[in-house]
């Protein structure tokens, strides 16, 4: 189950904000990506040989190249470095292909985009879409100053201009009511959708579950939380694969991954700590314990899916649809 790669060839850099570069990139066959829906995100693998996800932002209908953006973190283990340090026009890039654990929802009367940061990226590509639907929708972007808010000299012209509402250099103590007052008045049919920091999102989420109903709320990471050790029901546990019944044990040291493997059962993983969703696999029978970062509320509850490098079973036997 090995995900899709494409060789690709830097063709543009351009620098969005302090410490925030933007790449812009085309298959090196020459054919055209396939379409993606915004909010979508990609594995990129820098020259260091780190793989790291990266939200697509430009416009979904734009085919002939895919654009994303880095931040250059101060702690960086070599993915975000390694971007900005050795990547340049002309470089060849390994990529995944895109995948999108955070929609636009069709049914919702209005849009509200809630960004601060880097977390603008996947929004970028919603406003694109909503734009061109001509629906509803108005961006928020929290930024620490002008100097930090990238894609801004975008964001500043039509289309968008009318939709952005552009929140600098608001302290953190203030971010509550600042974000209250851009809820309050949204409409009962509305949807919220957000990505940043993960204390910023925390507080949007909060927020806007004041005024809308939960699964009404939308958010990405790309980062887990501090881990949190959750005791299972099971220390040990026995997975089934529906296509043929074969069972392999997962005991306390073991991921599902990792005794999948044992059997000859390869399921693709990206990140290893349950946000990016490269390892989700359907349930057919059994509760998993949910310890992703990514799975939305709905999906937890109805227990259809799983993150198999984190998560684990609260039943005796999850049978999976492998």
């Amino acid at each position: 189950m090995q995900a899709q790669t494409f060789k690709v060839r830097v063709n543009a850099l351009r620098e969005e904000a302090h410490g925030v570069r933007s790449f812009s990139v085309s298959r090196l066959d020459g054919l055209p990506f396939d379409a993606y829906e915004p909010g979508a995100h990609i594995d990129v693998t820098s020259p260091s040989g780190i793989t790291r996800q990266y939200s697509l932002c430009g416009d979904p209908s734009c085919r002939d190249s895919h654009l994303f953006a880095v931040k250059k973190e101060e702690q960086s283990r070599g993915g975000s470095r390694s971007l900005h340090d050795e990547v340049g026009i002309g470089s060849e890039l390994s990529i995944g292909a895109p995948r999108n654990l955070f929609r636009l929802e069709e049914g919702a009367s209005e849009h509200i985009l809630i960004g601060a940061g880097i977390g603008i990226t996947p929004l970028l590509s919603m406003a694109y879409r909503l734009v061109a639907i001509n629906a509803p929708f108005t961006l928020h972007y929290f930024a620490r100053s002008e100097t930090h808010a990238a894609f801004l000299p975008l964001l500043a012209r039509a289309p968008f201009d009318k939709h952005v509402r552009l929140h600098v250099g608001v302290e953190r103590e203030a971010i509550f009511d600042e974000l209250d007052a851009s809820l309050r008045n949204a409409d009962k049919q509305a949807h919220v959708y957000t990505c940043g920091p993960a204390p910023f999102m925390d507080v949007v989420v909060n927020t806007a579950r004041k005024h809308l109903p939960a699964d009404a709320v939308h958010l990405e990471r790309f980062k887990a939380e501090p881990h949190i050790e959750v005791k299972a029901s099971l220390d040990n546990f026995d997975v089934q694969l529906a296509s043929n019944g074969q069972t392999v044990r997962v005991d306390a040291s073991t991921s599902i991954v990792d005794a999948l493997a044992s059997i000859g059962i390869e399921v693709d993983t990206s990140c290893g700590e349950g946000v990016c969703g490269t390892c989700m696999v359907d349930v057919v029978s059994g509760e998993p314990e949910h310890r992703d970062h990514c799975l939305s509320t709905a999906e937890r509850a109805s227990n259809s899916v799983i993150c198999c490098c984190v998560s684990r079973s609260r039943s005796p036997v999850l049978v999976l649809d492998l």
